[in-house]
């Protein structure tokens, strides 16, 4: 019974076609997976960045942030890198202006 098992499995092996057009055929498909990991996860997170870079370029004195860690603040000096924020009377603290994730209230000009 083995036997005749395994003269069918070589058989049917015979039968299947190896390797004909295999790139061809997966290309496309690997070109739509690209495409919706693009739009999906890539693209928006790009423009977040963007977004979250554009914000902190325009942090002005007197606007009230909200940092990474939950502190809310009002900003008091503007430097290169860093920011001080006033967090309470007599309190100042430097944060990087990466650790600014929202703008409760920008000055008005």
């Amino acid at each position: 019974m083995d036997f005749i098992s395994a003269v069918y499995a070589q058989g049917a092996n015979e039968a299947v076609p190896q390797g004909q057009g295999g790139f061809l055929v997966l290309f496309p498909m690997y070109l739509i997976i690209f495409l919706v990991f693009y739009f999906f996860l890539i693209r928006p997170q790009q423009k977040q960045q963007k977004e979250k870079q554009d914000m902190a370029s325009q942090l002005k004195k007197n606007d009230e942030v909200i940092t990474a860690g939950g502190i809310h603040g009002t900003v008091v000096n503007v430097k290169e890198k860093t920011i001080v924020l006033k967090v309470d009377d007599n309190v100042k603290i430097e944060f990087d202006k990466s650790a600014i994730s929202t703008v409760k209230k920008a000055r008005q000009s």
